[in-house]
């Protein structure tokens, strides 16, 4: 297993469309990774639940839209401009840009596995108590890719193709 160049990326979003919908390509790509942005922010309105075989899992999906601007501390969900199509030699992780972490915010993610497609959701979680400014197209976290040792079984579950 090994992270993926930034000349990788390149290549494999002009060949096999692994990143589209992105702001400006050249200033998005990084050494080992791609800067995503904010496309959308939630704020939850309901709970969740969550359980060992999904029979009892329910997903928070009353969400109240929020402008760009001002956020105060809290949990919000974000959506992403960019789609992501992950190939099923390739994984990615992603990470909290380090002016978000600066300002007092973090975004959480899951693993994104090879073979999902989608314009993802992620949890961004103010702890500044006096809030951040978060403006439309913001550069919010970095995805880091890397190779598996082979092809595998791509993702088919629920969040497969979401918001696309």
């Amino acid at each position: 297993m090994s992270v993926l160049s930034k000349g990788e990326i390149e290549r494999l979003i002009n060949e096999k469309k692994m990143v589209v919908d992105y702001k400006d390509l050249a200033s998005q790509l990084q050494p080992c990774g791609i800067d995503l942005t904010a496309k959308a922010i939630f704020s939850f309105t309901e709970g969740g639940s969550v359980d060992f075989d999904n029979s009892k899992r329910i997903i928070a999906s009353n969400l109240q839209p929020v402008p760009f601007g001002h956020l105060k501390p809290g949990v919000y969900k974000i959506v992403l401009n960019e789609i992501v199509s992950i190939p099923l030699d390739v994984m990615a992780l992603a990470r909290t840009r380090s002016t978000l972490l600066r300002n007092g915010a973090s975004v959480q993610t899951a693993v994104w596995d090879p073979g999902y497609s989608g314009r993802s959701e992620c949890m961004l979680v103010v702890s500044n108590p006096h809030g951040i400014t978060i403006h439309e197209g913001a550069k919010v976290l970095q995805l880091i890719f890397f190779t598996l040792d082979k092809e595998t079984k791509g993702y088919s579950g629920r969040f497969h193709m979401e918001n696309i």
